[in-house]
């Protein structure tokens, strides 16, 4: 096989949701145990269900030509307990050789990346490492599915599966090319979004608002959700930076409890919610090194809409703060001498997700998606983002008026860490510039 860290770089394969992390850097030697986070702990959300249940080959397929590459003997599907009986398959199950089903409780936030490890292997990972020092590789569901398109086919990225959903009269599960302006994408669809409610792109508790006029979809768009502004999953979403800080500083009463139930706070690390609100924006200003454990917040929201009863939300804060950390390039990373144990108080403290759905003010909402469209929409023009994804940006090489057909190459790799783009349509390029290269159909 070509090399396969050098094959997931030349095709764009990067993290189908979060941040979008190149997946041939995950490639490390020394790894025990490949993960893979099927668990979708967002409300809502059913794109990787639906690739579970049509797309289970390909997804089997890119886990074998990991585990062979990297020389892991074990591969575990982590899905929550009732959506895998719901599939068929039992806890335990073996689909391929070392690749195996594993439950998982249906809790919020079980999607995290640091407690799911936990949850299935009892390894807590410390702060600011990465899984690889637990000897853990972990890719969600559809970069597992990419990856295995890429050793059968050598197709590039150039589409994503994500969840339409919401307060809609019915819910989708569609493949859609990147760069689609997400205003036709719901137009096709035939969704109108009323002037009361607002598109999320990502799941209600950790993802952000966005203009469906002007954004489009990019690698890691794993769900589109159309929700009024009036429940508390978007009122959050809504209040300035401003209005957090000031609240944060008028009305907190420091009974810990957004301490008590953060999930990185049961798993041992020293994330203190209550006490980042204590700190002002301009001390974190003056001294990036007071707030440098904001790093280690995963922004489930738990800390706010479930255990303030004030209704700050410290994940908001937390949010500016991780902003100031960046720009000063500080993180939180641990002493390797440490080590980090899970509270004994975790287990009683985990959010039911039928209890989160309704903190989230969304249970009504929750619709399976009972049209699965594998054919992708057709897009009459797309605006490719030179940045989908952790690194350095795409380089374009193609110019105004250039022919591309799907699946060409339209932007390369620069140097360090970044992936290509490819062309998700055939057409005629109209547009380039060190950010977007967009093609007209």
């Amino acid at each position: 096989m070509t090399d396969l860290k050098q094959l997931l770089k030349d095709n764009g394969v990067v993290g189908a949701g979060g941040a979008g992390f190149p997946s041939y850097c995950k490639l490390a030697e020394g790894a025990d145990t490949l993960l893979i986070n099927a668990v979708e702990c967002e409300p809502l959300l059913y794109t990787s269900y639906t690739l579970l249940q049509n797309r289970i080959r390909d997804i089997v397929i890119g886990m074998r030509a990991v585990m062979e590459y990297a020389h892991i003997e074990r591969g575990l599907i982590a899905v929550k307990d009732y959506r895998a009986a719901k599939l068929g398959y039992s806890d335990g199950q073996e689909l391929a050789k070392g690749v195996f089903i594993k439950y998982v409780p249906n809790v919020y936030p079980m999607g995290d990346e640091i407690n799911l490890i936990y949850t299935v292997t009892g390894r807590v990972v410390a702060p600011g490492q990465l899984p690889i020092t637990q000897k853990v590789i972990v890719f969600n569901t559809e970069t597992m599915h990419n990856i295995g398109l890429v050793v059968q086919y050598g197709q590039p990225v150039t589409k994503t599966y994500l969840t339409l959903g919401g307060d809609v009269p019915e819910a989708f599960c569609v493949k859609v090319p990147l760069g689609m302006k997400i205003s036709e994408v719901l137009e096709t669809l035939h969704v109108k979004v009323p002037d009361t409610h607002v598109v999320i792109d990502g799941g209600p508790s950790m993802g952000n608002i966005v203009n469906p006029n002007v954004d489009v979809v990019k690698k890691p768009t794993s769900g589109l959700l159309i929700l009024p502004k009036d429940i508390p999953a978007v009122r959050s979403k809504l209040r300035t930076a401003e209005e957090n800080f000031r609240m944060a500083a008028s009305v907190c009463c420091q009974c810990t409890r957004c301490t008590d139930l953060c999930p990185r706070h049961l798993l041992g690390y020293p994330l203190e919610p209550h006490k980042m609100i204590r700190s002002t924006l301009s001390a974190a200003q003056a001294d990036p090194e007071l707030i440098k454990t904001a790093t280690m917040c995963c922004g489930c929201g738990i800390c706010g809409l479930l255990a303030c009863c004030q209704d700050i939300s410290p994940m908001q804060v937390i949010k500016e703060y991780k902003g100031i950390l960046a720009k000063n390039r500080i993180k939180y990373v641990a002493n390797p001498a440490d080590t980090f144990e899970a509270s004994p108080e975790r287990e009683y403290r985990m959010i039911s997700a039928g209890k989160w759905k309704e903190v989230l003010g969304v249970a009504k909402y929750d619709k399976f998606p009972p049209t699965y469209i594998e054919e992708k929409l057709k897009a009459k023009e797309v605006q490719v983002p030179m940045v989908q994804h952790i690194g350095a940006p795409a380089i374009p090489i193609v110019k105004v008026g250039d022919e591309v057909k799907e699946n060409d190459m339209i932007a390369k790799a620069a140097e360090g860490l970044s992936v290509p783009n490819f062309a998700p349509i055939t057409g005629r390029v109209t547009y380039v510039d060190d950010k977007t290269i967009v093609i007209r159909a």
